[in-house]
């Protein structure tokens, strides 16, 4: 998956696109030939989860891929709290959710139609090709294309106005950017909120019930979290069960943990990491 940078402020200057940036699960789309699957940044199959998206979904051009955001809106307002639990839910409760509170996804980026891969095309291109893509869906539709201007001010605008809404910053992109997987400096985002990503690097209490998961911060350093919140622990538990695990360690103040593989990113509150314990806010 493509990543933005973090940046202090939104770049200014000819070929800057700017998106809203809104505050739930990355998500990829695959509509195939006969179904369609969603997946998690990670890669994990989360169609069970968000049926509410995967049969409006089928409605999308057989070989199409998305890229985009899974949201749930209660009393008018982003709720990533409604997201964690809908994701760490079993199917049929999955089910009860979606009727209370059903999901958009909103998309950001089109990868792929049924006439090939369209990564390597410029953003501006590709932005054509997702509007296109998503008219031909009946309305209204929960598969909705993000928010887009490439007028610095609309975007200012977005950041300061929106925050009350659950938007969680702006994406700046440039016109003329290929997809590509990682980090680029041709994409980056400012966030309301201080945050890091951090690598899992093991837990403690058991994989199935982790308490606590032990991160490797930006600048090396190893420290446990603050106990996690059930939802995520039980997101966490779905990586952590079939992860290679290695052995005991000890974080850099000498808390003990359990080892894994890295392959899970979550994100952290930046003012926590100068501290023994940090808190995780969410899975990346």
């Amino acid at each position: 998956m493509a990543l933005a940078q973090l940046v202090p402020a939104l770049p200014t200057g000819p070929g800057w696109w700017y998106e809203i940036k809104l505050d739930g699960h990355r998500t990829v789309m695959w509509r195939l030939a006969e179904t369609v699957r969603l997946q998690t940044r990670a890669g994990r199959d989360v169609t069970a989860n968000w049926m509410d998206l995967a049969l409006p979904g089928m409605e999308l051009p057989p070989s199409t891929v998305l890229d985009g955001e899974a949201v749930i809106v209660v009393d008018g307002r982003i709720s990533f709290e409604a997201v964690q639990s809908r994701a760490a839910s079993t199917p049929t409760r999955a089910r009860r959710l979606a009727e209370a509170h059903p999901a958009l996804f909103v998309v950001w980026d089109v990868l792929a139609l049924p006439t090939g891969d369209v990564r390597g095309r410029p953003y501006v291109d590709r932005r054509a090709m997702l509007l296109d893509v998503l008219a031909g869906l009946p309305s209204p539709s929960p598969i909705q294309a993000v928010s887009a201007t490439d007028d610095l001010s609309v975007a200012l605008s977005w950041y300061e106005s929106l925050v009350d809404w659950g938007v969680e910053g702006v994406v700046a992109k440039l016109g003329a950017s290929p997809y590509r997987a990682g980090r680029s400096s041709s994409w980056r985002k400012v966030r309301h909120a201080e945050t890091v990503d951090a690598d899992v690097i093991g837990f403690t209490g058991s994989a199935s019930r982790p308490r606590n998961v032990a991160v490797r911060l930006p600048d090396g350093r190893t420290a446990l979290s603050q106990r996690l919140a059930a939802p995520l622990a039980a997101l966490v538990a779905t990586h952590l069960t079939t992860a290679d695990r290695h052995g005991r360690h000890r974080t850099a103040s000498g808390d003990a943990y359990t080892g894994v593989e890295p392959g899970l990113t979550v994100e952290v509150l930046a003012g926590t990491t100068r501290h023994a314990v940090v808190t995780v806010t969410r899975l990346r």
